[in-house]
C-alpha cells in the first residue's frame, strides 16, 4: 500500500469507512446513503455533497472503481486496495476497542 494512501485514509472518517464497507457489493451513491442509514439506525446520514465528493476522491485514489451506469446512477465497487485500507482500519478500531475495554475493567 502506497504511503500516501495510508496517510490520507488511516484513520478513516466515518464517511469513508461506511462507503468502503457498503461497496463490498456493487452500489450507487444513493444506495450507499440508504444502507448507512439502515446499518446505523438513522444515526448517520451522509450528505450528498460529502458522499459524492468522497466517491470521486476514492475512485481517483483507486479504493473504489466505477463499474457501469444504470438509470443515470453510477455503480461502484471496492477494489483490492480499498479492501486493504478497510482491513487496516478495522484492525485499528479493534485495537482501540480492546484498549478501552482493558482500561475500563
Amino acid at each position: 500500500m502506497d504511503a500516501h494512501i495510508k496517510k490520507v485514509y488511516v484513520p478513516m472518517t466515518e464517511t469513508g469507512f461506511y462507503i468502503l464497507l457498503c461497496l463490498q457489493e456493487p452500489n450507487h451513491g444513493y444506495g450507499v446513503v440508504q444502507k448507512v442509514k439502515d446499518l446505523t439506525n438513522d444515526a448517520i446520514c451522509l450528505a450528498p455533497g460529502t458522499m459524492y465528493g468522497s466517491l470521486s476522491k476514492m475512485e481517483k485514489d483507486g479504493l473504489i472503481t466505477f463499474l457501469r451506469e444504470e438509470e443515470k446512477r453510477k455503480i461502484y465497487q471496492i477494489t483490492n486496495l480499498g479492501r486493504e485500507v478497510l482491513e487496516l482500519e478495522g484492525k485499528r478500531i479493534e485495537r482501540l476497542y480492546g484498549n478501552m475495554k482493558e482500561m475500563m475493567s
